[in-house]
């Protein structure tokens, strides 16, 4: 049987190969959930609009009204959110921080136990848990990982979080309202171009995923359309009822 030494450099395929996205950054979430809610969420509002009987210029108003409002809201929301996670998660750092500081020994003995519970030989593990317990910082860290499975350096960033949420729920609630803006009258050239749009984002979220591009897209296409027309049936209920 072969002994593979950890000083050996990997095989060229496999360094090559074996890399990874970074799934925790704050920036895709918000933004792919932005994007996808203003599309959607302003669509179906013009939609409901239109379907009762209204001028072009309320229609218009209504879109773009719909895409300050709703841009703002989502931006408020993704930073007070994951503001309040980093605070969360800042504080539980600080409580590890400290126990490290005032019981040195026993947060060193549960890591090795840890360790250990995850095949390690004891002795080893001991071994391992006191040589990354030298330097409190690297405690930290290890610490962190293990118990609360977060990286203290990679926290996400509120305003990371907010900008790219605001600008995706913009970009994607603007869609329904250009073709207006560009002179249309009816609704129809707005509901093309939002669900190309939808299924446009679709397709582009399938990249940072296992989903295929075609399924993510009709996926995404299939969910804004009958929101839609959900919501435009709604309107010509109401519109003539209250007419």
């Amino acid at each position: 049987m072969s002994v593979i030494s950890a000083t050996e450099p990997p095989h060229v395929a496999h360094r090559d190969n074996h890399t990874h996205r970074d799934v925790n950054g704050g920036w895709l979430r918000p933004a792919v959930f932005g994007a996808m809610d203003g599309l959607v969420s302003n669509l179906a509002l013009m939609a409901g609009v239109a379907g009762g009987a209204v001028s072009q210029q309320t229609i218009v108003i209504t879109g773009l009204s719909g895409l300050a409002a709703g841009a703002f809201s989502m931006a408020a929301g993704e930073y007070t959110s994951v503001a309040s996670q980093r605070e969360l998660v800042l504080a539980e750092l600080e409580v590890e921080r400290r126990e490290l500081r005032k019981h040195p020994k026993d947060e060193l003995l549960e890591l090795a136990a840890l360790y250990e519970s995850r095949g390690v030989e004891p002795e080893l593990a001991r071994e391992v848990a006191r040589q990354l317990s030298l330097d409190p910082e690297r405690a930290l860290e290890v610490h962190a990982r293990e118990e609360l499975g977060v990286d203290p350096d990679d926290l996400p960033s509120p305003l990371t979080a907010a900008v790219s949420s605001f600008g995706a729920f913009a970009l994607g609630a603007l869609l329904p309202v250009l073709p207006y803006l560009l002179g249309a009258s009816v609704l129809w050239p707005a509901v093309l171009l939002s669900l190309v749009g939808l299924f446009g984002c679709g397709a582009v979220v399938a990249r940072v995923t296992a989903r295929s591009w075609w399924f993510s897209g009709l996926r995404q296409l299939a969910l804004g359309g009958a929101a839609a027309g959900v919501t435009y049936a709604l309107g010509t209920l109401f519109g003539t009822a209250i007419g």
